[in-house]
């Protein structure tokens, strides 16, 4: 065992000695005034919740009520409930329950009633559904001693609806069956005690001595007087064994009551004394209430009038102390006030509810706003982005009518700069046939794909693919086409890009794989080259082929035609000559 758990338990054992030796001295049980002289309180306040509960539930267990009642109104008046302590919460309304048991018991109906209701508030609150079935079940038992046995019976069918754990339902179906018996319904009575009863044994409950009673009373009801007696000895036996003083003495009076109705008087009044000695020495008032009417009942079958009105008047004396008018008056009045405040809860959650939709809903109109602003936000930068796109398309289109109308101006000072150079040209170039040769050789070079979209291919190259000098080349490609070696070269690669773009199935290629294709090494500088030769990017030259209808389309090629009849233009001059 460990230091912590040793000390522990020498300490519950020091308090329990303490708590013991009032006990022995005054003998069972504490009236309030004692406990103040011996002032016990004390050295309860000085334990935890958890261990003033285990302390009262110790004697409660052992019949010190009153001890135990200190103990569980310390746990009720200690201190807030806390909202995140399950725990403390289960204390404080089991300990609330048993106190209303213990107020009925000194047949204080009225306190237990608000004691049962404070129970059921916090039970509700605090959703604890499973401590609410012994709840609904004394407040059905206290409805049941003001014989208001339909009240009684709807708050034990409560409880057993609301009854989770088998083992517990026997004492709701006992008491249902008791129900049933003093309303005379034999048929229900019975199905509902043989039920509890299997579940007693089943699970070895301690409310053997509770349903006994209730069979004995099925009997009694039905006549059958030896089963009745068997089952009553049944009942006082198991409440002698478990030390329950209350159902000993309800068990000795029902046990007069029955010598009573099969006329053995002598048995009668020894179990009906036994009943009242035991009861006023436990203070149970509504027994002897009881007893002393079913003795003024006995003396007046006798004749004895003036002994049968003594016996009436202690019954009276008791009876409207205990079970007048007013404390049931109160009592409903308390259950009408728990229903009003139950409802009154309900509107204030239906308020509440109400509130968390209509913010809900400024919320969501909130968002839908947003949502609805930032649509026509976007619809607005879209509409301005195609406005744009379609600024730059009319931009191009304009772009497109400059080249055309620079391409024919350039085709006709072409023409007009061929004539004036003929001489010179003559002068300067080789012969005619040479010179024919030597450009039908480049042409029959540049054919070949392969060759002039080889990313290498540079003018030696093609000298040597021609067998002339490289200073010849270049002069026949200037002197035919009017442009050096590297535009000439250019102008066939773009050809070749374009005639790629315009092919069906092409659409997969990107801008950088026809780039490289036709032999330029970045996709910048084919940009630029395409640019500058079609007058349009390689990208918008693309999406033009994609609309084969649009004008840019139509454009691009004449603008490619009227390049082309320029070079077989200069060609054909350059032969001539």
């Amino acid at each position: 065992m460990s230091n912590y758990s040793f000390k522990y338990t020498m300490k519950n054992l020091f308090l329990i000695i303490n708590l013991l030796c009032p006990i022995l001295i005054f003998g069972q049980g504490l009236n309030n005034n004692s406990i103040q002289n011996i002032n016990d309180v004390s050295n309860f306040t000085q334990l935890s919740q958890q261990q003033l509960f285990d302390t009262a539930k110790y004697f409660y267990n052992r019949n010190s009520i009153d001890t135990a009642l200190v103990c569980y109104n310390l746990i009720i008046n200690s201190k807030t409930v806390k909202e995140n302590d399950p725990e403390q919460q289960k204390r404080v309304i089991n300990s609330l329950n048993i106190t209303a048991v213990i107020h009925a018991y000194m047949c204080d109906y009225r306190s237990a009633y608000k004691y049962l209701i404070d129970a059921l508030f916090l039970s509700e609150k605090y959703n604890m559904v499973f401590e609410q079935p012994n709840i609904y079940n004394n407040l059905g038992t206290i409805y049941s001693h003001f014989k208001k046995y339909d009240i009684a019976k709807s708050f034990y069918y409560k409880a057993l609806s609301l009854c989770e754990d088998e083992m517990s339902s026997d004492l709701y179906l006992n008491n249902l069956g008791y129900m049933e018996v003093l309303s005379g319904n034999i048929d229900s009575a019975f199905y509902f005690l043989n039920k509890s009863l299997q579940i007693c044994k089943r699970f070895n409950n301690d409310k053997l001595h509770l349903i006994t009673n209730s069979i004995a009373s099925l009997y009694q009801n039905t006549k059958q007087y030896d089963s009745a007696f068997y089952y009553y000895k049944l009942s006082l036996c198991e409440s002698r064994k478990n030390n329950n003083i209350e159902h000993e003495v309800k068990n000795l009076s029902d046990l007069g009551k029955l010598f009573f109705e099969i006329s053995k008087p002598d048995s009668a009044i020894f179990y009906i004394n036994l009943s009242n000695t035991v009861a006023a020495k436990n203070n149970s008032l509504k027994i002897m209430a009881d007893n002393y009417f079913a003795l003024s009942e006995f003396e007046e079958s006798k004749g004895n009038t003036k002994k049968a009105f003594e016996y009436f008047k202690k019954y009276t004396t008791i009876n409207d102390s205990v079970l007048n008018k007013n404390i049931l008056w109160d009592i409903n009045q308390l259950q009408r006030l728990y229903e009003v405040s139950k409802t009154n809860q309900q509107i204030e959650e239906l308020i509440i509810e109400q509130k968390i939709k209509e913010r809900t809903i400024h919320y969501q109109r909130i968002i839908q706003n947003i949502i609805i602003g930032a649509f026509l936000t976007v619809s607005f930068v879209l509409l301005v982005i195609i406005f744009q796109n379609k600024k730059i398309r009319n931009a191009y289109r304009v772009l497109f009518d400059k080249n055309v109308e620079i391409i024919k101006l350039s085709e006709n000072s072409t023409e007009k700069e061929n004539e004036k150079n003929k001489g010179k040209n003559r002068k300067n170039k080789p012969d005619d046939d040479i010179q024919k040769e030597l450009l039908n050789r480049i042409l029959s070079v540049m054919k070949d794909t392969s060759v002039f979209c080889n990313p290498s291919f540079t003018l030696d190259n093609l000298a040597t693919f021609v067998k002339f000098n490289h200073n010849y080349v270049s002069d026949a490609i200037y002197t035919a086409f009017n442009k050096n070696f590297r535009s000439f070269l250019n102008s066939y690669r773009i050809k070749e890009a374009q005639r790629i773009f315009s092919d069906s199935g092409t659409e997969k290629y990107t801008i950088e794989h026809v780039a490289f294709q036709v032999g330029f090494k970045s996709r910048s500088a084919f940009r630029e080259v395409f640019k500058e030769i079609t007058g349009v990017s390689p990208a918008y030259y693309m999406k033009s082929l994609c609309a084969s209808t649009d004008s840019e389309t139509i454009l691009i090629t004449t603008k490619t035609n009227a390049k082309d009849s320029e070079d077989e233009k200069l060609k054909e001059n350059t032969v001539e000559n």
